[in-house]
């Protein structure tokens, strides 16, 4: 079940449980300790299964019309069951209630790293189109691919 978070402490609590699992993309503990913070003042969504926070999404408005999937996870064990789908479900018909009309996100471009193909092809599956690829923004080691969509 994927519901709305408003409690700042709730945010970043899930946040970091979350983050701290998946240490294989968040590993940089600056960079972690960054979206867990900014976790708080963003429009938050968690995924609970069986009383327990297994996933969630968070987005920022870069726009006036265009929010940002600022970042997501779901704990590994729940890979493939859906979770992933239905957070970004839900931040779809949320992004579109608050009057957005494009979203995107930022991943590392595909072919650098096998786990970020993965997360490419996510995005990919749920209508993602490339948008730009930017080495500046984390540097040559790890372009940032900007996919975006239309809602």
């Amino acid at each position: 079940m994927v519901k709305k978070i408003t409690d700042k402490d709730t945010k970043r609590n899930i946040a970091r449980n979350i983050l701290e699992a998946l240490n294989q993309w968040f590993e940089i503990e600056e960079s972690r300790e960054q979206y867990i913070a900014e976790s708080a003042d963003l429009t938050f969504l968690a995924a609970e299964e069986d009383g327990a926070y297994v996933g969630f999404l968070c987005l920022k408005k870069t726009g006036n019309a265009t929010v940002e999937l600022a970042v997501m996870g779901v704990l590994k064990e729940y890979h493939r069951r859906g979770i992933g789908r239905a957070l970004f479900d839900e931040a779809v018909k949320t992004a579109k209630a608050e009057g957005y009309s494009f979203m995107q996100v930022k991943t590392v471009r595909m072919g650098v790293y096998e786990d970020y193909d993965i997360t490419n092809m996510f995005y990919i599956s749920c209508g993602f189109k490339e948008f730009e690829v930017i080495n500046a923004v984390w540097g040559d080691e790890n372009p940032c691919q900007i996919y975006v969509m239309s809602l």
